[in-house]
């Protein structure tokens, strides 16, 4: 097993490379399209708006490397905006298309009774408690959240997670074999974190 992650100049790669050699691993950086032949699982890690991060990827010409990458089913955990960027679009670009291998779109919250972004700890409802990524954890985990936005119209059939905020109950999480991928940050949510990442790094 070799551990890559993608480095668009924009993601929070210290944290997730440090949670990940914690664990053992330490990760390689990916900034060129034939580096992703080096590994065998892929982080994607999250921060930054949706438009930017595209608009980096599409510069460093990474946009069909990832996409062949998923599309292959080779292990991907995306985080936050790593998360978002699988869908088709979002609000918080429009214009700006995603790698829309995931159908949906991401929005803004709404609701006026909860303060956006919806940051600090929440707790998961597990929709595939008995997938390999959720092995060890109980049905209503917790995990530590940095968000204003979050997918809607995605398919019951990909929905690993959902997490409640306010009155709003959003995908959380997703997974589609080797895929995993999170609206919240691992990297900061201490032993689920890396629990979690570890289960990922097993597969």
């Amino acid at each position: 097993m070799k551990l890559g992650m993608i480095d668009y100049g924009r993601g929070n790669l210290r944290s997730v490379i440090n949670a990940c050699r914690s664990l053992g691993y330490d990760p390689g950086l990916i900034t060129k399209p034939e580096e992703f032949a080096e590994f065998t699982h892929l982080i994607f890690p999250g921060q930054g708006a949706f438009g930017d991060c595209m608009d980096s990827l599409r510069r460093l010409d990474l946009v069909e490397s990832l996409r062949e990458w998923i599309s292959s089913g080779k292990p991907y955990f995306g985080i936050c905006v790593g998360y978002q960027l699988l869908f088709d679009a979002s609000e918080e670009s429009p214009g700006t298309a995603g790698l829309g291998l995931v159908h949906g779109t991401v929005k803004r919250f709404t609701s006026k009774e909860v303060k956006v972004p919806h940051m600090g700890w929440n707790a998961l409802d597990l929709k595939m408690p008995d997938s390999p990524f959720w092995k060890g954890f109980d049905n209503k985990p917790y995990f530590y959240f940095v968000h204003s936005y979050y997918p809607t119209g995605v398919d019951p059939k990909v929905i690993s997670a959902t997490c409640e905020y306010g009155q709003e109950k959003f995908c959380a999480v997703i997974e589609k074999g080797n895929l995993l991928a999170t609206q919240f940050h691992p990297e900061k949510s201490q032993h689920a974190g890396l629990d979690l990442l570890e289960n990922f790094l097993n597969q």
